[in-house]
């Protein structure tokens, strides 16, 4: 298995590994001196002084064994058997080999520190029981396979670690682009709810104050009521948008207040009326849809008519509603061509767009075109399940 984990080691790190690799060969090497002298061998220079100078050139290659991993740590595991200090050293390169998790390299490197221990007894010729040859191979053995183990364990541990790291980088990047798709979709609601309560209380306006632009044979008790028109449109918007201000500042506990429904469509057309809209409402529904469809078919109707005022002044509109539980409900608005020719409002285009996105949320479908006369239609098809086969499913 793969294994480059290890993660950089600063300054105190190295050192205190280091040090600890002198610390476990400085009994090694004492107890060889020892045992030499109290067989009456005398050590010699090369223990005072290379043995020694052998491990610290051990100690110092393992700074590289990073760099060099299988390099050092065969030429620590060679080099450390003609020096008793440098046990230690061979056996961080043994596990910091180990801990790579690389099977050919480790087997390279236990191979050779095991075979070239058996010519340090010749450097050291320190007495030994008859048929204890087995014991110059078992002791190596055991040893490196220690080293091994321990730095297997280290090497799990760097793999679990970085594991545990990339999930925690991969879950905080995750939560990010959630975080960047709740605020694209905030922006989304707050665009479409905009648009619904705005759009269809200004084009009113629009239409009544066209009206007094455009119609200099008005009566003045006639201008009054168009000057109130106006007055209580704007009123009513400003009331409108505040409300839903309101919701999208609230707190995310606070129950927002009902959105129109089906019922709440003939007071938008008595609206329309007193506006000076010419419109016609044709209703053939049995029952009472979801929250979710009769609020979808009302949006239809309000688009329905702020085009209708914005579009085709002076144009009659007839709205038709007709379904039942257990089929669909349909939604038409068609408005005759316009009676006046004004000025054009300016035609954005995301009215209709957000609303194809409600209906296909409530999984119906929505159509809009001109007819051959210059008049338009728009209607709606959506979705009406039975309650009662809903309960029994």
């Amino acid at each position: 298995m793969n294994t480059d984990l290890a993660p950089r080691l600063g300054w105190w790190q190295q050192t205190w590994r280091l040090t600890a690799a002198a610390a476990v060969g400085v009994p090694v090497w004492l107890s060889t001196g020892v045992l030499l002298r109290s067989q009456g061998v005398e050590t010699g220079s090369w223990f005072l002084v290379g043995d020694p100078l052998v491990a610290l050139g051990c100690l110092t290659a393992l700074l590289w064994r990073r760099r060099l991993p299988l390099l050092v740590a065969v030429t620590v595991a060679v080099a450390s058997t003609v020096s008793a200090l440098a046990i230690g050293a061979a056996l961080l390169a043994l596990g910091s080999i180990s801990a790579r998790r690389r099977p050919v390299e480790i087997g390279v490197v236990v191979l050779a520190y095991v075979t070239a221990s058996q010519f340090a007894a010749r450097l050291y010729p320190v007495e030994s029981p008859p048929g204890s040859l087995w014991l110059q191979l078992a002791f190596p053995a055991l040893t490196a396979g220690i080293a091994v183990a321990v730095g297997a364990a280290v090497g799990a541990r760097r793999v679990e670690v970085r594991s545990l790291r990339e999930r925690a980088e991969s879950a905080e990047r995750e939560q990010t682009a959630r975080a960047a798709q709740a605020r694209v979709m905030e922006r989304n609601r707050i665009a479409r709810e905009m648009h619904d309560v705005l759009a269809h209380r200004i084009s009113l306006v629009a239409m009544q104050a066209g009206v007094l632009d455009h119609r200099g044979d008005l009566r003045a008790e006639e201008n009054q009521v168009l000057v109130r028109g106006i007055a209580e449109g704007s009123r009513q918007a400003l009331e409108e948008l505040r409300d839903v201000l309101g919701v999208l500042r609230a707190d995310p506990g606070h129950p927002e207040p009902p959105q129109p429904s089906l019922d709440r469509i003939p007071d938008l057309v008595a609206d329309a009326r007193a506006s000076g809209l010419d419109v016609t409402l044709t209703t053939a529904v049995t029952g009472s849809p979801s929250d979710v469809v009769g609020r979808t078919c009302y949006r239809v109707v309000q688009e329905g008519l702020t085009n209708a005022a914005k579009h085709a002044p002076g144009s009659h509109v007839h709205i038709t509603l007709e379904g039942t539980a257990g089929d669909r409900l349909g939604v038409g608005v068609r408005n005759s061509p316009a009676a006046t020719r004004t000025a054009r409002p300016p035609a954005s285009g995301f009215g209709l767009l957000g609303l194809n996105e409600r209906v296909g949320l409530a999984g119906g479908s929505l159509s809009h075109h001109p007819e051959p006369d210059g008049g338009y239609v728009l209607t709606a098809q959506l979705p009406w399940p039975n309650p009662a086969h809903g309960k029994g499913t």
